[in-house]
């Protein structure tokens, strides 16, 4: 038997269902792009408050594929999600009411001018919004252009304009529009690349959109491994039913929302979202503290032979220095929204990085350092330097990254980063790599910060004992 609606009542005592009467539901939410990450992340919060508030079930949209409406759709949009830790929970969630895909033109735009509709949320990924260089919409884009001269819809801005557009005319009123990608300041970012779109079709629907469309910024976090046919059978097992598409993910999660709503706004809180006035603040303290850790692990956790970050976590040097690095080096440099407990939170970054169900590999989070480091340690450093704080524990990561481009010069492996020749010419060299100005900026000149590398570089050294590095 599949799961679907009529199955429900056929699963364990052990397997959370729907806590709600789904034949009563209002789909208030068009949601485009159901990957795996919104069906682990939003359609969770949504499912948690669906009991208090009816009005929010979720319409899917995707423009690019039919695979989720093939697979939910006999399960009458049921799927099963599986939270990992040291015993792995399962739950069915039921928010879900509606498939639609791309070749239901006339359907999805009813869908975003119905006024029932209060939110539209996106998941596509940077590249979806089909941004330039400075952020506003690529006009240029051959897509972009297509659309310009009258062809149907096919990027994410082409829908929102059709849609709004028809909103407009149906009188469908104010509504909603909130990224849930994993971006900075991604509500302005989901603003031009509708505005800038509608303004050049047509300037009177860019002025309403000023006036009834708001564009929240959010921040998202939960590690979402691929559905693989391991969970697959693990799902079958707890629940005795097939599920063509199940998911899974972290216990951990976290949906920082800005309280910046055009109309009704959903009580996400319930469900364990966060409403604040400055997500930027919560922005920085991931960046700083859960990614700036992450790379120290990978860098340092490689140079030590471990190959995940379960792993490096289990050495209990390295977890020991993580901690220490994030409690005393980089929290001071951090201003928390009113709303975070910062030393919380680093006890949950701590706690997600040691969960045994997650294989994250250290090599992957290694990737493009010289993109990632600038924002995860750099300007940490840079703050620690201008409080006259000390940078040695800092340095660390910076050096051990250092002997991450030796490693990879000498076995000839490839090196996953945009600027891996320059790198690659440098490595070995503390002094050179320092004065990459696109890097390090000012840091490459500040004496007291090169020599505090240069010292963690000689600590971990080839044959040194690498954890006399991590007191």
């Amino acid at each position: 038997m599949i799961l679907s609606n009529a199955t429900l009542d056929d699963l364990p005592a052990s397997v959370a269902r729907p806590a709600y009467d789904r034949d009563a539901l209002t789909p208030g939410i068009v949601h485009i792009g159901p990957g795996a990450f919104h069906r682990a992340h939003q359609a969770a919060y949504v499912d948690g408050i669906l009991a208090a508030d009816p009005r929010f079930a979720i319409s899917a949209v995707a423009l690019n594929s039919t695979g989720v409406a093939d697979a939910l759709g006999p399960q009458d949009g049921l799927y099963t999600l599986a939270l990992l830790g040291a015993e792995t929970r399962y739950r069915v969630i039921g928010s879900i009411t509606e498939l639609l895909t791309a070749h239901r033109r006339d359907a999805i735009l009813s869908r975003i001018a119905a006024p029932t509709t209060r939110i539209i949320t996106t998941t596509v990924t940077e590249k979806g919004y089909h941004l330039d260089g400075n952020g506003a919409l690529d006009l240029d884009h051959p897509a972009i252009v297509r659309e310009l001269t009258g062809a149907e819809p096919s990027t994410l801005s082409g829908w929102l304009v059709a849609g709004l557009a028809a909103r407009r005319a149906a009188g469908g009123g104010a509504i909603t529009l909130l990224s849930c990608d994993n971006l900075a300041d991604n509500g302005h970012r989901f603003r031009r690349s509708v505005r800038d779109l509608a303004a050049a079709r047509d300037p009177d629907l860019a002025r309403w959109i000023d006036d009834h469309v708001r564009f929240p910024s959010t921040m998202v976090d939960s590690i979402t491994p691929a559905t693989d046919d391991a969970l697959r059978a693990s799902v079958r097992a707890a629940t005795g039913l097939d599920d063509a598409w199940p998911i899974q993910r972290e216990g951990f999660t976290q949906w920082v929302i800005e309280d910046d709503f055009a109309g009704d706004r959903p009580p996400f809180d319930l469900a364990g979202a966060q409403f604040t006035r400055d997500v930027r603040g919560f922005e920085n303290a991931k960046l700083r503290l859960l990614n700036g850790a992450h790379s120290t692990l990978a860098y340092i956790g490689i140079l030590l032979g471990l190959t995940t970050v379960r792993d490096a976590m289990a050495c209990a040097p390295l977890a020991a220095f993580t901690e220490a690095l994030m409690r005393q080096d980089i929290a001071p440099s951090i201003v928390p929204p009113a709303e975070m407990d910062l030393s919380a939170y680093i006890a949950d970054v701590l706690a997600r990085f040691a969960n045994p169900a997650i294989a994250h590999q250290l090599a992957q989070i290694a990737w493009d350092g010289s993109q990632k480091l600038p924002y995860r340690l750099c300007d940490t450093i840079r703050d620690a330097r201008a409080a006259g704080r000390s940078v040695e524990r800092l340095a660390v990561p910076i050096a051990a990254w250092f002997r991450f481009l030796d490693l990879r010069k000498v076995s000839g492996e490839t090196l996953v980063d945009p600027r891996a020749a320059a790198l690659l010419a440098r490595a070995g060299d503390v002094r050179a790599l320092l004065a990459m100005g696109e890097v390090f900026g000012d840091l490459g000149t500040d004496a007291a910060f090169v020599a505090a590398v240069e010292r963690a570089y000689a600590a971990l050294a080839p044959g040194r004992d690498l954890t006399a590095a991590l007191v």
